[in-house]
């Protein structure tokens, strides 16, 4: 009952982290930067200390009872993820929902799963995953099946997106020779692309990002390792308070604070970067853009960024923060993310072949989520 659970809470927080940008697209007449940074600051600094409060009694309490060191790496873990965390936006901006998600949270499933697993291999640790147990036992195998399921998957989707851009390409050279042409018949360059869902597509860009934020959106993963005496502390806590009742659901919020704390700083400082440098500090106040709507749709898609944590950390106490819930965290969310990219008609206008190319490897990565439960159930 306890893995049915929990791949249940993570396909919950998998759907809020796919679902999260959506809100962001509907933000009339602001810069990238200031609809970020006003919803980072809900799903950084508002919403993480609100949860701790609501659910662990005297969370800064740990927090300031916890060493410098564990609190330092945990951190430094949250600013590197927070480098992650932007890449992940402009990812998706470039190369789309759909590509976007499955590029980068295919890498950072494979980032997050098998280096802890390494740490603990040459750092023993109780209850704790090491890569001698994924590759020296039967379920270990299963999940380890899955995760290269996963892989195959990204690289199937990443084919997919080499496809959409020649497609791309091809449509616009079939308007430039329908339409009127320059005065000296030339058709004009473009390095960029407009999908059917209105999103600028740079195929180039957008992979070098997706791969910078695929590699460093692992780092939650090590943060939580990092600060889990403090998820044991508010558990022991809990579990002296409530004798019999199991696992305590909410452990790893107290710890989400302090990541998050590393995430604000990364991206509150290079938002403001860019609002000096594109000249955009004005649309927190531009009463020409809806800015009630704009802010009611930050706060919203922060939040929802910040739910997919909140419910992983519930799936994980039920199935332990080792590969098979981190891998089922990332591939619901790419599923979900997929979903999305349909809705949107990311893909319309594309080849018959492109579509069923995409289609595949969305399906190969949902065959990597259910042998990875399968994995997990054997364990």
């Amino acid at each position: 009952m306890g893995v049915i659970l929990g791949v249940i809470f993570h396909f919950i927080g998998g759907f809020a982290s796919g679902s999260f940008y959506m809100p962001y697209k509907k933000v009339k007449g602001w810069s990238w930067e200031s609809f970020w940074i006003v919803g980072g600051l809900f799903s950084w600094l508002i919403v993480p200390p609100l949860a701790a409060y609501l659910t662990i009694p005297g969370f800064m309490d740990i927090i300031k009872a916890s060493s410098s060191g564990v609190l330092g790496t945990t951190f430094l873990m949250g600013l590197l993820w927070g480098i992650g965390g932007l890449t992940y936006g402009l990812g998706v901006r470039y190369l789309g929902v759909s590509l976007g998600s499955s590029i980068i949270l295919g890498l950072c499933s494979v980032f997050g799963a098998l280096v802890p697993a390494v740490y603990y291999y040459f750092n023993p640790k109780t209850g704790k995953d090491t890569i001698g147990d994924l590759f020296g036992t039967q379920w270990g195998l299963t999940v380890m099946l899955g995760l290269l399921l996963c892989i195959i998957g990204i690289i199937i989707c990443g084919k997919a997106g080499g496809m959409k851009d020649k497609d791309l390409v091809k449509n616009e050279e079939l308007h430039a020779d329908a339409d009127a042409i320059g005065a000296h018949g030339e058709k004009p360059a473009k390095k960029s692309h407009i999908d059917a869902s209105g999103s600028e597509f740079l195929l180039v860009k957008g992979l070098i990002l997706a791969i910078i934020s695929g590699v460093l959106s692992a780092c939650f993963s090590f943060g939580i390792e990092a600060g889990s005496s403090m998820g044991v502390t508010a558990n022991e806590i809990w579990k002296n308070a409530n004798p019999g009742q199991g696992e305590f659901l909410f452990r790893n919020n107290v710890i989400f604070v302090v990541i998050l704390w590393g995430g604000l700083t990364t991206n509150f400082i290079w938002c403001m970067i860019l609002n000096a440098r594109n000249k955009s500090f004005g649309d927190y106040t531009n009463k020409k853009s809806p800015l009630l709507k704009n802010y009611l749709l930050c706060a919203l898609g922060g939040t929802m960024w910040f739910l997919q944590f909140f419910f992983y950390g519930m799936g994980e106490s039920k199935m332990g923060n080792g590969a098979s819930s981190w891998i089922l965290h990332m591939s619901f969310i790419i599923l979900v993310a997929n979903t999305w990219g349909i809705v949107l008609k990311e893909w319309k206008g594309v080849s018959k072949k492109t579509t069923t190319t995409i289609i595949v490897g969305i399906l190969t990565i949902l065959a990597s989520v259910i042998i990875v439960g399968i994995g997990n159930s054997m364990k």
